[in-house]
């Protein structure tokens, strides 16, 4: 499944990678890759924010801004019972897009 394109907010720094492979492990959607003993983004657009590669990454190699893009309207739309949506300029809109 692929997202927008180009508007992820995923990072990778190879200088602080030492190639655990933590990233290629829980990464629901095989973003990454591990070559040359190092992760590397194998498809940037399929990531849909939600945080668990930082979250595993002992070593500060990734950055993401969580909870916003296509995982925070799935997790708000099973909160809220609704269809999820990335909408911002639907009905019921609040103005924060996510």
């Amino acid at each position: 499944m692929k997202y927008l394109a180009n508007i992820v907010s995923l990072e990778l720094f190879p200088e602080k990678c030492v190639g655990c492979g933590l990233c290629v492990e829980v990464c629901p959607h095989a973003v990454f890759q591990i070559k040359d003993k190092k992760a590397v983004i194998r498809d940037r657009d399929q990531c849909m924010e939600c945080g668990a590669c930082v979250q595993n990454c002992a070593f500060g190699a990734l950055k993401v801004d969580k909870g916003v893009g296509c995982a925070a309207a799935l997790i708000n739309g099973m909160i809220t019972g609704g269809e999820p949506s990335c909408d911002c300029s639907g009905q019921g809109s609040t103005g924060n897009c996510c």
